[in-house]
């Protein structure tokens, strides 16, 4: 009876459900166009927050970013400060095919896949995250939205088992397109 009960729910609401979705083609026509390979050139700075499932800001940090292509294939080396003094490091490797981007960090489970349709990127990724003794596989749903040409809005929404438990906005604004240090050690363009 329980399992009918679902079938029977979820049949009456996922019509609902499906048709509340943003979907990444309805930023086709917004400008100005967003080409990653422009915008993470060189020197970026981000600041940000992490939310709880409930909307608590639970962590705020800057970051440090540079921003490296070789045609097609790109590195974003990111420096994360946080709050509470805790420093980490990510290294992305992108690849680019058409509006298609491919992703790979140390935290990160697998690759990212991103599309981009106008001024917008979604990605779609799994990211292992420490918390407290454990090491959470949290799916992220991110967005990026280029403002202009010197900045980018980015919110993404964590989920586990399904449920969503936090979301993370973050603000990147372009300092310059030269660099302003070398990548960190590892982090190059492949």
């Amino acid at each position: 009876m329980k399992i009918y009960l679902i079938k029977v729910i979820s049949m009456v609401f996922l019509p609902f459900l499906t048709g509340c979705t943003v979907n990444i083609d309805q930023y086709v026509d917004e400008k100005p166009e967003l080409d990653l390979r422009e915008f993470f050139q060189g020197h970026l700075e981000a600041y940000g927050i992490v939310q709880d499932y409930k909307g608590k800001v639970s962590r705020r940090f800057r970051a440090d970013i540079l921003g490296q292509w070789e045609g097609d294939k790109g590195v974003i080396d990111e420096r994360f400060f946080f709050a509470d003094g805790e420093e980490t490091h990510r290294c992305w490797q992108l690849n680019r095919a058409g509006n298609r981007y491919v992703g790979t960090a140390g935290d990160v489970v697998g690759e990212a896949e991103g599309v981009v349709a106008g001024n917008a990127l979604n990605w779609k990724y799994a990211l292992s995250v420490p918390v407290k003794d454990k090491v959470w596989r949290l799916k992220l749903n991110d967005w990026m939205y280029l403002v202009d040409d010197k900045n980018l809005i980015n919110r993404a929404k964590m989920y586990k088992f399904g449920v969503e438990v936090g979301q993370i906005t973050l603000y990147i604004r372009k300092v310059s397109s030269v660099p302003h240090r070398p990548l960190s050690t590892g982090c190059a363009v492949l």
